[in-house]
């Protein structure tokens, strides 16, 4: 906690701090506040499918399913959204999505069955991007010197959000219910877009010749090293997202009661989100000593190797102490892979080759809850930990000589900016 209060100013100082830092409040603020509510009530989609819909078999289907689906519709309409970011700034975007994601949430309140629910996830995947949005915001309005520490912060909004998120949901479910809690994330996503209209947007000069997505796919295709990242993001957010739609069935599974399944599995959740604020920016400071690549390796290791323990463990607080493990390794790996792409990107590229890397995550969140859901309720949730294991640990020795060329310019200043205090 300290490191937080070191790293956020005071709500009171704000008007004194030059406009990026003024920002990184500000978006800090409206990032923590989204996800915590996303993660308020996502977590027990199995829960509400059960319980108030009805659904009695395939629910990890179901709820794969549920989860997916609005990733996919949002990865459709992300560069729409963009060309309109492009044209009349984000910060009218992070109000769009923020408001239509908060309706979205609240809609869920109303629906009764489990096919209206799917509509309701298509409507939100339409209204998301709110944290790309943010990140990108940060990113366009932050001094280069001081972006790679901008973007560390805000990486722990989403952190403290997924710990804050579940634990909330899990009580406040058992207090007023699974409902209850869609009407709490729509009320808290609606104040995260309320908090970012106090960001100021620097006025920019837009190019009406912007390369296009295929041409931007064509040049990362040349730089071998770029599409290995590439294909290790597509694999690890695969793998983060395979396990979320099963769970809150686990818990139930190795011991949790149904009745108190929200309260288990919610602090399941938050074991990694806890693991990750605690490591996250320790391993960013690993990294720009041991290097990057190194970095990676370790932490896919360590992912690797706590998703097979997690299958054989079949006791509740084991799990949940396994999990917490699990995250203080994995806690290296998307700060190393993001790294690495600006590393490898061209300065006039870096951007772009970002943008790409979103887009490989998100389909590995695509794919990951569909896969899990399926395979979940076909092999049975222990083999899903198995298979995410072995893939892990595969991810780590095919991707071992990444990181071991020489660095660029801009990385060496992060690395000399994150041994350094914070400005």
């Amino acid at each position: 906690m300290s490191q937080w209060k070191r790293k956020m100013p005071s709500p009171w100082k704000m008007n004194s701090l030059p406009d990026w830092k003024r920002n990184l409040g500000i978006l800090w603020l409206g990032l923590f506040f989204n996800f915590m509510a996303y993660t308020l009530s996502v977590p027990f989609f199995p829960l509400f499918l059960q319980q108030d819909l009805g659904v009695r078999s395939g629910v990890e289907a179901w709820a794969g399913v549920s989860i997916s689906i609005s990733f996919l519709i949002s990865g459709i309409c992300a560069p729409f959204w963009g060309s309109l970011g492009d044209k009349y700034g984000s910060k009218l975007m992070l109000v769009r999505s923020g408001i239509g994601l908060g309706v979205a949430h609240l809609a869920n309140y109303f629906v009764h069955d489990p096919y209206t629910f799917i509509l309701v996830r298509i409507f939100q995947g339409l209204m998301a991007g709110f944290g790309p949005t943010s990140m990108a915001l940060v990113g366009t309005n932050t001094p280069e010197k001081h972006v790679g520490y901008a973007l560390g912060v805000m990486s722990t909004s989403t952190a403290a959000g997924g710990i804050i998120g579940p634990l909330v949901g899990g009580v406040l479910s058992h207090w007023v219910g699974l409902r209850g809690c869609f009407i709490a994330s729509g009320i808290i996503t609606i104040c995260s877009a309320m908090i970012v209209l106090g960001v100021k947007e620097a006025e920019k000069r837009r190019s009406a010749n912007r390369p296009s997505v295929w041409q931007d796919l064509k040049r990362a295709a040349l730089d071998s090293s770029l599409l290995r990242v590439y294909g290790l993001i597509l694999l690890v957010s695969t793998s983060v997202m395979i396990l979320d739609p099963l769970l809150t069935i686990y818990v139930v599974q190795i011991g949790g009661s149904a009745k108190n399944a929200a309260i288990s599995s919610g602090i399941v959740f938050s074991a990694v989100g806890v693991a990750t604020v605690i490591m996250g920016p320790r391993w960013g400071r690993i990294g720009g000593r041991l290097g990057y690549g190194r970095t990676l390796f370790i932490g896919l290791i360590g992912g690797g190797i706590g998703n097979l323990l997690q299958a054989v463990i079949h006791n509740l607080v084991g799990f949940g102490v396994l999990r917490f493990g699990y995250g203080l390794f994995f806690a290296a790996v998307y700060p190393a892979l993001n790294a690495l792409i600006i590393q490898y990107a061209d300065k006039d590229f870096r951007g772009r080759a970002v943008s790409l890397s979103q887009s490989a995550s998100q389909f590995g969140i695509v794919i990951g809850p569909l896969l899990g859901g399926f395979l979940g309720g076909w092999i049975g949730i222990p083999y899903v930990f198995l298979l995410t294991g072995m893939a892990l640990l595969g991810a780590a020795w095919a991707g071992r000589a990444i990181g071991t060329g020489k660095r660029s310019d801009l990385e060496a200043g992060q690395t000399a900016e994150l041994r350094s205090s914070p400005p």
